[in-house]
């Protein structure tokens, strides 16, 4: 009972489908409660970041390197979901290797 070509075809079209879709998706990450805010593709690739003047400090700019770091490790935390979730649907929840 192996899969045929057809079926591996529908997939390899699905996940381009996926592929495509994660990265149009815009994935926010926050921290400081919302001062910094980082965005990322559902690909993981980074577009860009805001940050709310309240959070410069001159006096203390590593409680701001640490909200910014903060913020892109989260939208990539949720980008990883994201994609898991898209991925585990097309899959079936297999996990597959270089997916």
């Amino acid at each position: 009972m192996g899969i045929n070509m057809k079926a591996i075809q529908q997939m390899q079209m699905k996940l381009e489908k996926i592929q495509k879709e994660l990265g149009e998706t815009i994935v926010e990450g926050s921290a400081g409660g919302g001062v910094v805010v980082a965005k990322v593709t559902g690909q993981k690739d980074f577009q860009s970041i805001k940050i709310d003047p309240s959070a410069v400090d001159p006096d203390d700019v590593e409680l701001l390197e640490d909200m910014i770091n903060a913020a892109i490790a989260d939208a990539m935390t949720k980008a990883g979901a994201l994609m898991e979730e898209r991925m585990g649907a097309l899959t079936g929840g297999l996990k597959i290797p270089g997916l």
